[in-house]
């Protein structure tokens, strides 16, 4: 049972923690290099996937597997194919074509370690890598679960998904006057597709009921949008140091986010707002769900 991953469930620092450290031996086994020139694409594909990280996903893919009884073994395939996304993720969206960003997870970018055409193919790896871990029997012994696995990440992370809100993020880069609908409809899709397929996936592999479903993505939707305001927050007002990447780039560019809408106070004052509507969606799993409602206050409270 996942319970044994956690040296102490009731804590949530040493529970993402340890979480952290059985998703990180995983991905390791996984991308192990092999011998041949191809090696150096695997070594771009360690190098970004297990920097130092929160593991956020992965956790919330553990934490809502918990709720449902779900095995360690298929929690954590789950999980690394969501933690292998969203580098993938990061990796292009720190290309000079896109944000163009030298520092990611305090260490220099992808690109900036190796090349931008070997970042790109890092970043391919990782995708294509995250379908075959979900359709791998380890994950499940049902294969209609794993079907619906592979088709929620897929939903997810494309264009109505992850690579739709990139696409509107671009855009906006361009257009300081976006209202908040906008802002909120673009990181619900950008930021907030991969955390609900995160939440939602423990219900998936526990063969959960519909309404337990909704009320997970009910939460991870509040979740993401904290999340993101938070990161916001973050740009505005963190260090380099403290975020391991880069500040200030939102204002610079003159782009549209819930702080430049909302202001710093206002900004903070939504995020709780929502933190407290995420803990609501949760009441029907009880005390089983205390690690997810201490994740969102986390979220809020993060500095990096």
């Amino acid at each position: 049972m996942i319970s044994s991953l956690w040296t102490n469930p009731g804590d949530l620092a040493a529970a993402m923690a340890d979480s952290a450290k059985a998703v990180d031996a995983v991905i390791d086994r996984l991308l192990a290099q092999p011998d041949g020139p191809e090696a150096r694409v695997y070594e771009a594909m360690r190098y970004a996937a297990l920097a130092p990280g929160k593991r956020l996903r992965p956790f919330l893919v553990l934490a809502s597997s918990h709720l449902f009884g779900v095995s360690s073994r298929s929690a954590l395939q789950a999980a690394v194919a969501i933690e292998m996304v969203h580098t993938y993720s990061l990796i292009h969206d720190d290309l000079p074509a896109m944000d163009d960003s030298d520092l990611r997870r305090g260490r220099p970018t992808c690109h900036k370690a190796f090349d931008d055409a070997t970042a790109i193919l890092a970043g391919d790896g990782l995708l294509t890598m995250a379908f075959e871990v979900l359709a791998d029997p380890d994950t499940h012994g049902d294969a209609v679960v794993r079907a619906e696995l592979v088709s929620a990440l897929a939903k997810a992370a494309g264009p109505a998904g992850m690579v739709g809100g990139q696409m509107i993020d671009l855009l906006a880069e361009h257009d300081a006057t976006l209202d908040i609908g906008a802002i909120t409809r673009l990181q619900r899709l950008k930021t907030g597709a991969l955390i609900a397929f995160s939440c939602e996936a423990g219900a998936i592999l526990g063969k959960s009921s519909l309404d337990n479903r909704k009320a997970l993505v009910g939460y991870a939707h509040d979740l993401g949008l904290a999340f993101q305001i938070a990161d916001d927050l973050l740009d505005a007002e963190g260090t380099a140091a403290e975020t391991g990447k880069s500040v200030q780039r939102d204002a610079e560019a003159g782009k549209a986010t819930f702080v430049s809408i909302l202001g710093l106070e206002g900004a903070r004052k939504q995020a709780r707002a929502l933190v407290e509507q995420a803990g609501r969606h949760l009441e029907p799993f009880g005390d089983k769900a205390d690690l997810l409602r201490k994740a969102a206050d986390f979220v809020v409270e993060r500095r990096s």
